[in-house]
């Protein structure tokens, strides 16, 4: 009688690895890495989140909201009228951001006269509420190279670039563009016009 071990044996077979196994799996490493990397990336650019303190941008923008700043925009190109910039008033490291729109640039007359913003001898698109208080608007500023004009959306609420604690914001104090908000109290997640 032929005893016969049928799988039984104290041998295991080693079993190989394939170079296509091999390859299948490196590439999802060198995946993996590569999403964590541009994660890192874009969480260093365009991550940087503040809270908006105060009333003075609404209604675009409500107190306590969470907005988040593409600091990545101001590297490659200048801010224009119309954006939403986070900067720190003279540069302070221990201020909060400040948020607020730029009205004018480099190079750019600005002034207060009868409650109403001028920009170059023109009335200002982005301010269309009566102006109460011109602060250093009052005369007019011609704004040096790489100084912004910065106000809030709601104007009598704001302490902005009329100050004299402030006044004109240097490009280097800057943060970035505010560019989405997360959920406020009357309107959903959206980009910040």
């Amino acid at each position: 009688m032929t005893l016969r071990n049928k799988g039984l044996s104290f041998y295991k077979k080693k079993k190989k690895i394939s170079q296509a196994l091999l390859r299948e799996i490196f590439s999802w490493i060198f995946g993996i890495a590569l999403s964590v990397f541009l994660a890192g990336v874009i969480v260093i650019f365009l991550g940087r989140s503040a809270r908006v303190v105060g009333m003075s941008m609404e209604p675009t923008l409500e107190n306590g909201q969470q907005i988040y700043i593409d600091r990545f925009t101001y590297i490659l190109s200048s801010p224009k009228a119309g954006d939403v910039v986070a900067f720190l008033p003279n540069g302070n490291e221990n201020s909060h951001y400040y948020i607020k729109r730029v009205v004018a640039g480099p190079g750019d007359k600005v002034r207060i006269a009868d409650g109403t913003l001028y920009v170059n001898g023109q009335q200002s698109i982005w301010v269309t509420e009566r102006v109460l208080d011109a602060g250093i608007a009052e005369n007019e500023l011609i704004l040096g190279s790489g100084e912004y004009f910065c106000i809030g959306d709601n104007p009598n609420n704001s302490e902005d670039s009329r100050s004299a604690n402030i006044g004109p914001v240097d490009e280097d104090d800057i943060v970035g563009k505010a560019w989405f908000h997360l959920k406020s109290s009357t309107e959903g997640m959206g980009f910040i016009k």
